[in-house]
């Protein structure tokens, strides 16, 4: 019974990149993503891309909207998730994405 429901958290919190890294609780998931557009991730159900990487902006596509976020914006609300950029350097995009 109990790795059964471990099973199903895991299943819950699951997450996987193509272009970087992710590390995800329950309710949230920090992506890193190799700076390049064509990077995706799949977290808390949902895909996330990077679509562009300009000075201090970026533009990634969340659960099929397309959202542009800078360094230190309060979060942006998507499908009942907080969306935000916690860091952008030369080769790296760093996405924070909560449940609300």
């Amino acid at each position: 019974m109990i790795s059964g429901v471990l099973l199903g958290l895991a299943l819950l919190t699951g997450c996987s990149s193509d272009s970087g890294s992710t590390d995800c609780s329950l309710d949230a998931c920090t992506v890193t993503f190799n700076r390049g557009v064509g990077a995706s991730a799949k977290v808390l159900g949902i895909e996330a891309k990077l679509l562009a990487a300009d000075g201090d902006k970026v533009t990634i596509e969340v659960a099929g909207e397309q959202l542009s976020l800078t360094v230190g914006q309060p979060a942006t609300q998507v499908g009942g998730l907080a969306v935000s950029l916690d860091k952008l350097t030369d080769s790296q995009v760093v996405v924070k994405i909560a449940r609300n």
